[in-house]
């Protein structure tokens, strides 16, 4: 019997390994794009930007809208605002008078909806006066070459759907550090899908998609049950339709930086979100990676009990421990080094030691209860 369990856990081992392997390979291969030296702005962005109560993020998002570097009559902002309880609304339209020359307007979402931010969306898009959407959050700060960056991409490989880099912005202490690292795992795989022509990842938060393919999809219908996944399923939509015509932007001139959760409540609850749209997933390789990322991590911690009880080898454990340290670590250096953020792996061992926890933990708490979101309760 020992034979036979020790056998299962090891083709777990073995099937994380090839997945990691296949994800670094397409990381790596996944060449970093290059913008020609004479820009020539053509393409025409409505940059979407959801917010609810973010008084205190704003400053930071509107001082990077204002810096950037484009020609301004090819772009419009919309805000929309999500029935803020703040001084939101008052603080964009206080600093952007400042800046007569952006084109810009906010809407009110009023819908009650079980997806308030694909209605805000939606709302947006509905509305949008150009062809190339543009999303991003009320919490980020955008490059000053953000529109330069998909301009040319766009004009190079004629895209329908472009994934952007996002990474947070590095803090000090352990769980930033923790939390960055994730965030990290999960760009990386981000890349690694699309290096392979399997994307099944992207963030909401650095986003760009034509107006015509989103309507073409119907959007996000038939998964506005759901909170979260503006992004994700769109891809699977898209991806349906359009395999060969959806990219990544790997430029260090593109990366849309964010802020960690700051709390381990905020942190379970975002992933608890995050974990809330899986079971919706369509697409079949996206599921057995979710499926495979969380065996292995409940393997780890199965393995580990029971070699404490002396029944199952001590060298199980370690080889199923060095197979996802290792290549975790390969997956997770190649994108740290692209952010430059190389510095947070100084944390990656104490992180390697936790993180299988954490992630089962939120495995399973997934089944259970809710999470808070923007000040509002979300049923699982």
């Amino acid at each position: 019997m020992e034979g036979i369990i020790t056998i299962f856990f090891l083709v777990i081992g073995a099937a994380y390994a090839l997945l990691l392997i296949s994800l670094i390979i397409g990381n790596t291969a996944l060449q970093a794009y290059k913008l020609p030296e004479d820009i020539k702005p053509e393409i025409r962005f409505s940059i979407i930007i959801p917010f609810r109560n973010e008084e205190a993020n704003l400053e930071a998002l509107l001082v990077s809208l204002a810096n950037i570097v484009y020609d301004k009559a090819l772009y419009e902002i919309i805000f929309v605002d999500d029935v803020s309880e703040d001084a939101s609304v008052t603080t964009i339209k206080r600093f952007l008078e400042k800046y007569p020359d952006i084109n810009y307007q906010i809407l009110t979402n009023k819908r009650n909806s079980t997806s308030p931010k694909k209605e805000a969306i939606s709302l947006a898009i509905s509305i949008a006066r150009f062809e190339w959407i543009l999303t991003t959050d009320a919490d980020c700060i955008l490059p000053v070459n953000w529109l330069n960056c998909y301009n040319e991409f766009i004009l190079a490989k004629n895209p329908v759907f472009i994934a952007g880099p996002v990474t947070y912005q590095s803090k000090n202490g352990f769980l930033a550090s923790f939390e960055t690292l994730d965030f990290l795992s999960l760009m990386g795989s981000t890349m690694g899908g699309f290096g392979i022509q399997k994307p099944f990842l992207c963030n909401g938060a650095n986003l760009a998609y034509l107006k015509d393919s989103f309507i073409q999809v119907n959007g996000f219908s038939n998964n506005t049950q759901i909170a979260s996944g503006d992004d994700i399923f769109l891809l699977e939509k898209l991806n349906q339709v359009y395999p060969e015509r959806l990219h990544f932007l790997k430029h260090q001139g593109a990366i849309v930086t964010t802020f960690p959760q700051g709390s381990l409540t905020k942190l379970v609850a975002q992933r608890l979100r995050w974990a809330a749209k899986t079971p919706a997933y369509k697409n079949r390789f996206t599921i057995a990676i979710g499926i495979l990322v969380f065996a292995m991590n409940l393997a780890l911690m199965l393995v580990a009990f029971l070699v404490v009880f002396n029944a199952l080898p001590t060298f199980l454990l370690v080889s199923l421990f060095l197979i996802k340290f290792n290549l975790d670590f390969i997956l997770l250096y190649h994108t740290a080094t692209f952010f430059k953020q190389e510095n947070l792996l100084r944390f990656y061992f104490l992180s390697s030691l936790i993180y299988p926890f954490f992630s089962v933990f939120i495995a399973f708490r997934s089944f259970f209860g809710g999470y808070e979101w923007k000040e509002r309760h979300f049923k699982l």
